[in-house]
């Protein structure tokens, strides 16, 4: 089920790191919202409400609401200012977008079937790679995420990058700008685990040289 985000904000005026402590004081977290062909427009929005809806992965590849003064406009999330030792967002960077709009977005990688896969069930150990793809894709196709299915991997099996098949409309960076030999990463595998055969054979020769 898709998300519906909507962010609560009214104009700012006033600029600088000064004014910007005074928000925060008061519970705000100070803003902008560019692109679209129009001037850029300072806001404030509640810090609670903004927490509230990062603690939501969709959050950060959805096409989000923001209501300016009453105002609504679509927009997405383009960077978050965190301050580096406690729980508190310093400053948020919003892109204002249209549906046609050709937009580049970071998006999660879902892993699925990982505890049906073959070789999970004969105890090799999953290592995921990467959690996360950059993709280029107008904002009407934009996905939350996308999933990677590990089904039919068995012990020894790698998914590479090439392998993920994005949703129609939507394109890996990776894969479509440079190198792609180099840009095919692996996403994720599934290995013997550590200790496993290693152990039992270190066993068998313990037990031969002591009788």
């Amino acid at each position: 089920m898709q998300e519906n985000f909507e962010i609560e904000a009214v104009s700012r005026s006033d600029q600088g790191k000064g004014a910007s402590r005074r928000l925060r004081r008061e519970g705000l977290v100070p803003g902008i919202i560019y692109g679209g062909g129009k001037d850029p427009q300072m806001f404030a929005t509640k810090h609670n409400e903004l927490i509230q809806h990062l603690d939501h992965e969709a959050f950060y590849s959805h096409i989000l609401t923001v209501k300016l003064d009453g105002k609504a406009q679509k927009v997405v999330l383009k960077d978050l200012q965190r301050h580096p030792a406690k729980p508190f967002v310093m400053h948020v960077d919003l892109l204002r977008v249209a549906a046609s709009d050709r937009i580049k977005m970071h998006v999660p990688l879902h892993f699925i079937n990982e505890s049906t896969a073959p070789g999970v069930k004969a105890g090799g150990q999953v290592s995921h790679m990467v959690n996360d793809v950059e993709i280029i894709c107008a904002a009407r196709d934009l996905p939350e995420f996308i999933e990677v299915d590990m089904g039919q991997m068995d012990v020894g099996d790698a998914l590479h990058l090439s392998d993920i098949k994005p949703p129609k409309g939507v394109e890996l960076i990776a894969l479509t700008h440079g190198d792609v030999a180099v840009q095919d990463v692996t996403v994720v595998s599934i290995h013997t685990a550590r200790g496993t055969d290693g152990d039992e054979e270190e066993g068998e020769e313990g037990e031969t040289a002591g009788e």
